[in-house]
């Protein structure tokens, strides 16, 4: 079996002699944040972390991406909080692409390491700690839970990729195909982290355009990503942030596998003004 790969080489700093050209790019669509512009200098320290820094790449904006936030989080050994989230509205999604760290959930330790996914619902008691030699780097993703009247509150989940199958779309052979680590049909759920995989020369042979926000993180390979009116390369390390309705489709360039960490809100009707 091929090696998983999670890409987490963040931070660093550019050279003076390296060129400004960049596909960095902001639009009323989209946004694309390479990972050579996640440098040292655009990290943030958070309140009760300790040994910690964060590159928040997505933030609800008006007008724009409005569900949910994005942080790439890398903890020291021995560092982590016992206060992590300062919003009792919000859940948390967590994937871990490097290192080792322990999440403490209601009085509960739960080892996690590179390719581990955690949820943790609104209003929990959680507390984390990076473990091992090494920093440990995960992407959280927090979003506020949208309670609905009747119905039960999600359970939290502990799981790693490797104890869920690849779901492929529908013919396809499996070029295409998603790690879902929360049961697409249980409405008690209203986000979902997954991953998506495409084998060399796969595709996504339409233009997607549907009311679902999105972070896209590749976490290994290459790809030609249609962004709205723009064919934009994207390759391991790179985020794209999309709004709602923006037009997407893909070619996977090879010649290794093109996997990305996929954020998209669920679940719920729309809010009428």
């Amino acid at each position: 079996m091929e090696k998983k790969r999670y890409y987490s080489d963040f931070g660093g700093l550019p050279g003076q002699t390296e060129l400004l050209s960049s596909k960095a790019v902001f639009t009323t669509a989209y946004a694309v944040i390479p990972k050579r512009v996640m440098s040292d200098i655009v990290t943030s320290v958070l309140p009760h972390w300790t040994d910690t820094r964060a590159w928040i790449i997505a933030r609800p904006m008006t007008g724009f991406s409005e569900t949910f936030a994005q942080y790439i989080m890398e903890v020291q050994p021995g560092g982590g909080s016992d206060k992590p989230e300062p919003d009792a509205r919000a859940q948390a999604a967590i994937f871990m692409v490097d290192g080792e760290m322990t999440i403490t959930f209601e009085g509960q330790e739960h080892a996690l390491r590179s390719g581990s996914f955690a949820y943790i619902p609104a209003g929990s008691q959680w507390s984390l700690r990076a473990k091992g030699g090494s920093a440990a780097k995960f992407h959280w993703v927090r979003k506020v839970f949208d309670k609905v009247e009747g119905l039960e509150l999600p359970p939290a989940i502990f799981t790693h990729e490797d104890e869920h199958e690849l779901s492929a779309m529908p013919d396809t052979d499996g070029k295409w195909a998603t790690t879902r680590f929360i049961d697409p049909a249980d409405g008690r759920y209203d986000m979902h982290l997954n991953i998506v995989t495409f084998e060399p020369g796969a595709t996504i042979p339409f233009m997607e355009t549907h009311v679902m926000e999105h972070g896209l993180f590749v976490l290994e390979g290459k790809a030609v990503y249609r962004l709205n009116d723009d064919w934009v390369e994207v390759e391991a390390g790179d985020f794209m942030w999309l709004r709602a309705y923006c037009p997407q489709a893909c070619y996977a360039g090879g010649p290794g596998r093109f996997r990305y960490l996929l954020y998209k809100d669920v679940n719920r009707h729309v809010k009428l003004w």
